[in-house]
């Protein structure tokens, strides 16, 4: 006999085991020869070596589909700890989904031009994504950073903002410095809310593995092992935006998105967003993503006022 413990790591233990050891007791009725416990996050295996050996396979195979589908069906879970005949990754037409967030959903770059976004963080370690209201810049930037922590690619997701108020004054909203800022930045943890589960969002705020911070933060840091996100950085002077990518440490990646038609900054300054593109457009190593009305994903009333107030403005009105 032979004893082997078990770690469940990326994932929460319950949603393995199931509420109240439900899954446990039907792993142990797959698994009749081993003698399973439990405790917190480590599983206790006593049996035969090769019994634990082909266990310990499956067991793996379980906690990497949890922590990609965030769901477990009965079915899924009799056929990968039974040994069953259904695909382990998903049918067709998955290739492309870029995270499994919660309730079912399928995270996609949904128009060509995502794709392309898709494709530039691939190839590229700093990308510039630029285009109007609701062409999905952020939340495929999310997408692609959640994927990477999943995948353990990085250690951590940083999101960040310039603290410019949209033409309203944080400093009249109640609460202390976070509680001010916290739902200027509320866009970000909307995304990070569709694509990981409630409690696991808790715990990596608490730990740190994921950051959201004004830009102003981000000052004297280096960012190593790390997807960081710099939000609305058509609301950054064009210092702000050389500091922040000066940040950048080893094995990183950096997506810096804007909307360069809904400038926010006080007293007329110029956005630094745009002379940073057209300085580092052609950086190896760095692309550039534009994005227009035709990725709008929004409500499509979002497409027709986009078109009026372009309308407007070549007027000259």
């Amino acid at each position: 006999m032979s004893e082997q413990l078990i770690t469940i790591t990326g994932v929460d233990p319950v949603d393995i085991l199931g509420a109240n050891d439900a899954n446990l007791r039907i792993i142990r009725g797959l698994f009749p020869k081993l003698s399973l416990v439990a405790r917190g996050d480590t599983l206790k295996v006593n049996g035969a070596p090769d019994d634990i050996a082909l266990f310990e396979e499956r067991f793996n195979e379980l906690m990497a589909h949890v922590a990609r589908y965030n769901e477990l069906p009965r079915k899924m879970l009799d056929d990968i700890m039974g040994g069953g005949d259904l695909p382990r990754n998903g049918g067709e037409g998955e290739d492309d989904v870029l995270v499994y967030g919660n309730s079912g959903l399928r995270v996609k770059a949904r128009t060509p031009n995502q794709q392309r976004l898709v494709e530039a963080v691939r190839e590229n370690d700093m990308v510039f994504a630029i285009g109007p209201a609701g062409t999905g810049k952020t939340y495929t930037a999310v997408a692609l950073a959640v994927r990477a922590l999943k995948e353990r690619q990085v250690r951590r997701i940083i999101l960040t903002r310039p603290a410019v108020e949209a033409g309203e004054n944080l400093g009249f909203l109640p609460g202390d410095l976070r509680e001010k800022l916290d739902p200027y930045l509320q866009p970000l943890y909307d995304a990070l809310k569709d694509m990981i589960p409630a409690s696991r969002l808790a715990d990596h705020l608490e730990e740190g593995v994921i950051q959201i911070a004004p830009l102003a933060f981000m000052r004297g840091r280096t960012l190593d092992h790390a997807f960081v996100i710099l939000d609305e950085a058509q609301n950054a002077t064009l210092p702000q935006i050389k500091m922040f990518l000066t940040r950048m440490g080893r094995n990183a990646k950096f997506v810096i998105t804007g909307d360069v038609t809904q400038v926010d900054l006080p007293g007329h300054q110029p956005s630094g967003l745009m002379p940073a593109v057209d300085m580092l457009r052609q950086v190896q190593g760095i692309g550039v993503i534009e994005l227009d009305v035709r990725d709008v994903i929004r409500h499509e009333l979002v497409t027709r006022v986009l078109h009026a107030f372009q309308e407007r403005e070549s007027k000259g009105e």
